[in-house]
């Protein structure tokens, strides 16, 4: 398997998960050393050193893999959204899926399947509507950036290339993502709703995002867009109280907008709108959700807490 991002989040449970499974990974990284220090070594596991958003010789190692897994982008919660940064967030993303897009056309042996990141911030503040996969983009920075690094995957097509479009929702995770900074607040008794709380949080345990990754890359059927939430979103206040209940302390000190934009600029925007967003097309394929419900989700991940915070 060759895969780009996978010194992230999901990308590093994703290398774990395949190679406890038997597969060998292929990992193109910007910084070998460092990737190896977070992933560890492993007989099946190789690093390769290049700048995904440049065309180079890594190109000629997609020929004769299996698959390929494209979840390489700049954090969107890393710092402040200056102009530079927004173009460094569309940049990692849509530079990169071109560059792996033409390795796969210069192939001489051709993957089976491209799997793809996106997010679902593609669809953009929605409010109360139910969204599936056939629902129509936003028009809002993020979700702009996801159209255009969606769009930039599909002339894999044209090459006999399976591809699925994965639109990955609020990943939880014991080890990074939103979880950890929602637990600190709460442990210490300031945490609450941000915002209205009234916002839809689609949400995904980490074991889930991973297996569907998973799913994607073995099951022929599953191909275009694909939602990857939990089939029960919650509002932002729901998901703060079940997190306070699970490790025992309240969670009810609303954060107000105005502190939120002053303390992080324009991403602030994010945590106080969201969408509803349904993995329909995940459900009729067959997947089987380990964490369809946010109770037991938040009971694995937060066991021992708040002591193991």
């Amino acid at each position: 398997m060759f895969l780009t991002g996978a010194t992230g989040l999901i990308g590093s449970h994703l290398v774990r998960a395949l190679l406890d499974a038997g597969d060998r990974c292929l990992v193109l990284t910007r910084n070998a050393n460092r990737a190896a220090q977070q992933l560890g070594s492993h007989e099946r596991l190789e690093l390769l050193e290049a700048d995904p958003t440049e065309p180079g010789n890594w190109m000629e190692r997609v020929s004769d893999m299996d698959g390929v897994v494209n979840l390489a982008g700049a954090n969107i919660f890393a710092r402040r959204w200056s102009a530079e940064y927004k173009a460094e967030i569309r940049r990692s993303r849509v530079q990169t899926t071109r560059c792996l897009v033409q390795a796969v056309q210069q192939a001489t042996d051709r993957p089976l399947v491209f799997v793809q990141g996106s997010a679902i911030g593609y669809y953009g503040d929605r409010g109360e509507e139910e969204l599936d996969e056939q629902a129509a983009p936003g028009d809002d920075f993020l979700a702009r950036t996801c159209v255009e690094w969606e769009n930039a995957a599909y002339p894999v097509r044209d090459c006999n290339v399976r591809l699925v479009l994965i639109r990955t929702g609020v990943v939880l995770a014991r080890d990074g993502g939103a979880l950890p900074t929602m637990l600190r607040p709460i442990r210490f008794f300031v945490g609450g709703p941000v915002g209205s709380g009234r916002q839809w949080v689609s949400w995904i345990h980490i074991a889930d995002i991973v297996g569907i990754i998973r799913f994607a890359l073995t099951q022929p059927q599953c191909e275009g867009p694909v939602n990857g939430t939990a089939p029960e979103p919650v509002r932002n206040r729901e998901l703060v109280r079940a997190i306070g209940s699970v490790i025992g302390r309240p969670a009810v000190l609303r954060t107000p907008y105005f502190m939120l934009r002053v303390a992080l600029g324009e991403v602030a925007w994010m945590l106080c709108t969201g969408q509803k967003v349904l993995p329909r097309k995940l459900q009729e394929l067959g997947y089987v959700f380990r964490f369809p419900k946010l109770p037991a989700a938040l009971a694995e991940l937060l066991s021992g807490q708040p002591e193991a915070a």
